[in-house]
């Protein structure tokens, strides 16, 4: 197996205070901001609005059409270009305005206005009803706290108590951070996001219980060791696997973010915030917890641990 770290001693637990500040500060602006904007901004696909696919008469790249879109005050809509045979198609997601309002008007005359020449036909459309977005919302909602439970029920049948509690809470962390710098971004949360957001959970879980098989190994044959040195030890021996893994995960979403299209931007945003953060809150996140709670419970039984 490839190394690219050998021999580490770094002391990862004597900095777990500091981090939970960290991430509890996260948390908390995330939390605060959440509440002072209503939630997160969410397209249209858990809204409702209208779904147009559109032909030009001419071939136009794609960031033109968008820039013309944009320039025209038309807000709230996801863009996505046809590809093949079929370029001088879009397909054009457009928040529900008002009621009898024909959004295809609007990209009719923002497009046409822009371009002389250019006639634009309507292909096909169709209406995504707000109580049909909002039954989307509900299910997304209930998808991630799915996720979580199993999770728990999962690592605490594998594991331990300790261990379950702690994968759950960076598995948590991960999603809850990852949301907030879309947030502050001004990135809408869509059917993509919340596909970056499940595929991070289960990235994390995945990091995680890699560090957390190492540490049960170590656990039991290093019994006079403090536990503070055995989870040190485990992180050390899977720094290497952590970081060659982390950082192919991360190279591959850079390059969708950065060559992939505005289309996949949202989703290889998430994945980069999610990736990074998946691999801080194996080590700070999961593993301090179980440390915190392993010695907690060693001191209910009388045991002096550190």
């Amino acid at each position: 197996m490839l190394q690219i770290l050998q021999g580490t001693n770094i002391p990862f637990m004597r900095y777990r205070r500091f981090t939970y500040m960290f991430s509890g500060g996260l948390i908390l602006v995330t939390a605060v901001w959440l509440v002072l904007h209503g939630g997160p901004r969410y397209s249209v696909d858990f809204t409702g609005g209208n779904l147009l696919q559109v032909r030009l008469s001419q071939s136009l790249p794609a960031d033109q059409v968008r820039s013309a879109l944009d320039g025209s005050g038309l807000k709230g809509f996801d863009f996505q270009q046809m590809t093949g045979e079929n370029r001088d198609e879009f397909m054009i997601r457009i928040k529900s305005g008002a009621a009898g309002h024909d959004p295809f008007t609007d990209v009719r005359k923002a497009i046409e206005g822009r371009f002389s020449g250019v006639k634009v036909e309507l292909r096909r459309t169709e209406t995504v009803g707000p109580k049909v977005g909002s039954e989307l919302r509900q299910k997304a909602i209930w998808a991630i706290l799915g996720s979580l439970g199993g999770i728990l029920l999962y690592v605490g049948w594998r594991y331990e108590f300790k261990f379950a509690l702690g994968a759950v809470v960076a598995l948590f962390h991960d999603v809850f951070v990852t949301l907030g710098l879309l947030c502050f971004t001004g990135r809408e949360v869509s059917l993509t996001v919340l596909a970056a957001l499940l595929t991070i959970g289960g990235y994390s879980i995945n990091d995680t219980i890699v560090v957390f098989d190492r540490i049960r190994e170590r656990s039991k044959a290093l019994r006079k060791e403090k536990h503070s040195r055995v989870m040190d030890i485990a992180v050390n021996e899977t720094l290497s696997r952590t970081i060659i893994t982390s950082l192919t995960v991360f190279l591959t979403a850079v390059a969708l973010f950065v060559w992939g299209g505005e289309v996949l931007r949202d989703f290889s945003f998430a994945m980069l915030v999610g990736v990074g953060f998946g691999t801080y809150s194996s080590v700070y996140v999961a593993s301090a917890l179980a440390l915190d709670i392993w010695i907690g419970l060693d001191r209910r039984k009388g045991i002096q641990a550190e």
